[in-house]
């Protein structure tokens, strides 16, 4: 169940509730009896592993990675051999 932040408007007490998402959010301060207003925050979510960011398929710019940057010239070579071996075998 997600933890909400509330803050009073009049007397400014802050504190967190445990609700479930079908509650209802909670309207009147515990302290004072005032008004209560959801408090937003960040979220506090992380990513890890690969394939989340864009650059993880990117060859890096410094040249020094065997990754993308490698498949990509031994594929460029394979099909320059290619046109050239049906050119070789028919003369």
């Amino acid at each position: 169940m997600p933890t909400y932040a509330y803050a009073c408007t009049q007397c400014g007490h802050r504190f967190d509730a445990v609700q479930s998402f079908s509650d209802a959010a909670l309207t009147e301060c515990p302290e004072c009896g005032g008004a209560l207003r959801k408090q937003y925050g960040s979220v506090g979510v992380t990513f890890n592993g690969s394939g989340f960011y864009r650059t993880d398929s990117r060859a890096s710019s410094s040249g020094g990675g065997a990754g993308a940057g490698a498949g990509a010239s031994t594929s460029t070579s394979s099909k320059s051999e290619a046109k050239s071996s049906p050119a070789s075998s028919g003369s």
